[in-house]
């Protein structure tokens, strides 16, 4: 109003303006605003049942009793059986099931038979059918889906015939044309003593609304129409969507099918449970439990020394692409994740899994083509020089097996390794990871293990740029160390972005230089690959490549299985060949059939889908971008890394780290779902490391988000 009264006394003074186009955006949202629902929501932050009526309701129903026959009239399958939609149902399955409607319809069609029941459900589900950007609400931080299902739904047979449940009037006949909706609709107004509430019977045939007109007269157990055929039903068969409303909100002849999770207490005041009406079993959902409640579990049940991400832990049970979906149904973009390299649950890979276990799952003992064709084809991506490989389950295991084939070649027991790096988790990994074993819990440096400085050449003992040989020259000083005890070095071992020291660069020169020095004293070099390998780096498949460089020995894992358990070493044929001493090399699940279909269908899909050149793309881009920020924000001290690969870091104008601050940005990123890591030495590194579907798209959110923090909040 003082904005409006200023434009008008003195319309040449543009800053008295500023404020209004904002209060106008404000006033046209609060306009569309039900002022019954403002109401409700107002009553429910004050701890109060949303809806004055819900407790009335609740009490009708208590005193009454109805049956789903009362409703369902006629059917030809008289018994009932629940089915289960939910975000974590394995009925529907894959992502790939609910995308294509007709999967779903030909799933429940199928069960349906099979029981020869009335399938029901659906109340208070919340739905991956609803993660789809059609049902996506932009909210004040990020956006929300609807996702949670506000009535009951019942699949039966086609043109059976539906009741009216309660004596009423017609409040609505619509047919809106869009059976993904609800189709032809009626909703009839109900009025018992002080009580008035609304049915809504959705997805009946076009011929239910012939003949009938708002304000008709209906009785309890009156034939109101018929379920519709699948054109009419739409996505998932003959189906009645039933649903029960206390308050239209201004809606003339329609309501909300799905809420989003925030607004589901004011919804499911407005909206109750349909089965309060016929108390059935079958309607009763009981695998709900409480995030308290698993979290208490994990605690008593897991081991202690399990993490759990975020203060507000996150119930996660459905993947797609790049996208982690809670059990509410939101989509959470996963900048975390490295693991589902080519994304989440990815139909082919699963295709090919579920295609071989259902032939053969078995060890390495017996000639089988799956194991030989897949060794074919990840070897084609290496160096000639390295052809021989070893398959494990993990990519601690490849670390642990590339050691004792070192050991075995070498005859010597001493490894130069990177400080904060970090191997795995087996001991003889942990023995060279001073990320481990010089943290909490640690012991220390074990006398066969030799920390050279990280190569840092943002804050470490040498910056800028040409520090490589620099850094590299204090291998050569650890070589000479363990040399002068009268032994010798048996390897050196190197990330080639060192990630938990905070996705460091490796500085030119460094690795040509180490490993110079390294085979000079007669040792071998590890290239691990296991969180930058297969493409990630964009400008190469491996990235070690980057430097010119060819290891001795690659260490594979986290990707190459796609969050399967599948890791493998590659190597010469001098370092196999040391290491067949005559005890056997023998893995009982590395190699199966089953972990080599999924990994060669892992290699499929980076080529097939050309996502190594749409990591360097996106990388570029991002990393563009991220550094345009860096010239901005202060805050921002150094971008690195190569491709979906990349750390941001976070320090005060004297290069002082700022971890703090990065925890914060990262549980704020949280809140607008988006999900993202922090590590290095001071925990003040932002890692990104999506799967590598992440999309230009994707980046820009990623990027408007950082903004909005960075401007308003850091």
């Amino acid at each position: 109003t003082k904005s409006a009264i200023n434009k008008v006394k003195e319309p040449e003074n543009t800053y008295l303006q500023i404020s209004e186009k904002p209060a106008w955006d404000l006033l046209k949202k609060w306009q569309n605003i039900s002022p019954t629902f403002a109401y409700y929501s107002f009553r429910n932050e004050c701890g109060m049942v949303a809806c004055p009526n819900t407790d009335a309701f609740k009490n009708y129903t208590y005193k009454n009793e109805w049956k789903i026959e009362d409703l369902i009239v006629n059917a030809t399958k008289k018994s009932i059986k629940a089915i289960d939609l939910s975000i974590d149902s394995k009925f529907i399955g894959n992502y790939s099931s609910y995308i294509d409607s007709e999967n779903i319809y030909r799933k429940i069609e199928q069960y349906q038979k099979q029981e020869n029941a009335i399938l029901v459900g659906g109340y208070g589900e919340a739905r991956p059918i609803y993660t789809t950007d059609a049902y996506k609400i932009k909210q004040n931080e990020g956006y929300e889906h609807r996702t949670i299902h506000l009535g009951v739904d019942f699949w039966t047979d086609i043109n059976t015939d539906i009741a009216a449940i309660e004596n009423g009037i017609i409040f609505s006949v619509f047919n809106n044309n869009n059976p993904k909706d609800y189709g032809p609709t009626i909703i009839l107004k109900h009025e018992i003593d002080d009580l008035t509430f609304y049915s809504l019977y959705g997805h009946l045939s076009k011929n239910s609304l012939k003949n009938k007109c708002a304000g008709d007269p209906v009785l309890k157990g009156e034939i109101i129409g018929q379920l519709g055929n699948s054109e009419e039903n739409g996505r998932w068969g003959p189906h009645l969507h039933f649903q029960i409303m206390l308050d239209m909100l201004d809606c003339k002849h329609d309501f909300y099918g799905v809420a989003t999770p925030s607004l589901w207490p004011i919804y499911s005041s407005i909206c109750p449970d349909p089965n309060l009406f016929f108390k059935h079993d079958a309607l009763v959902d009981k695998k709900q439990k409480s995030l308290d409640q698993l979290v208490d579990f994990r605690k008593k049940h897991l081991g202690k020394s399990l993490s759990i991400s975020y203060k507000k832990p996150l119930n996660i049970v459905r993947g797609q692409g790049q996208y982690l979906i809670d059990a509410f149904g939101q989509k959470y973009l996963d900048t975390v994740n490295n693991v589902a390299h080519v994304g989440h649950e990815h139909p082919y890979i699963l295709e090919k899994g579920i295609e071989q276990l259902g032939v053969l799952n078995t060890n390495t003992r017996y000639i089988n083509e799956e194991i030989l064709n897949y060794a074919k084809t990840l070897l084609a991506k290496f160096p000639n020089e390295l052809n021989v490989v070893h398959f494990v389950n993990s990519g601690s295991e490849a670390n642990e097996l590339g050691l004792r084939m070192a050991r075995a070649f070498t005859a010597q027991k001493d490894v130069v390794a990177i400080e904060v790096g970090y191997h795995g988790n087996t001991q003889g990994c942990i023995d060279i990871s001073s990320y481990k074993f010089d943290g909490k819990g640690g012991n220390g440096c074990p006398e066969n293990t030799h920390i050279v400085p990280l190569p840092d050449a943002f804050r470490g003992i040498y910056t800028g740029e040409n520090t490589g040989k620099d850094y590299a020259n204090h291998i050569k000083i650890a070589i000479n160390n363990i040399q002068e005890k009268g032994r010798n070095v048996s390897a050196f071992i190197a990330e080639s972005i060192v990630s938990c020291g905070g996705q460091i660069d490796l500085p030119k020169d460094y690795l040509s230089e180490a490993y110079a020095y390294v085979r000079a004293a007669g040792g071998l070099c590890i290239a691990d690959e296991v969180q930058v390998g297969f493409g990630r780096v964009g400008k190469s498949f491996w990235a070690f490549e980057m430097h010119n460089v060819i290891p001795d020995i690659v260490t594979l894992g986290k990707p190459i299985g796609n969050g399967h358990p599948l890791a493998a070493v590659v190597c010469t044929r001098a370092v196999a060949d040391a290491f067949a001493n005559g005890m056997e090399f023998f893995n009982t699940f590395g190699g199966n059939p089953v972990s080599c279909a999924i990994g060669k269908a892992v290699l499929d899909t980076i080529e097939n889908e050309k996502l190594q050149e749409n990591a360097l793309i996106v990388g570029n881009y991002l990393k563009k971008q991220l550094n345009l920020l860096k010239e901005k924000y202060p805050i921002i001290g150094d971008v690195r890394g190569e491709g979906l690969f990349l750390g941001v870091e976070f320090v005060d104008k004297n290069k002082n780290p700022l971890p703090d601050e990065t925890n914060y940005l990262v549980n704020r990123m949280l809140d607008f779902k988006i999900l993202m890591s922090i590590d290095g030495p001071d925990n003040n590194v932002l890692k990104i490391k999506p799967p590598m579907c992440f999309t230009i798209e994707n980046a820009d959110y990623l990027l408007k988000t950082l903004v909005i923090i960075l401007e308003n909040e850091l």
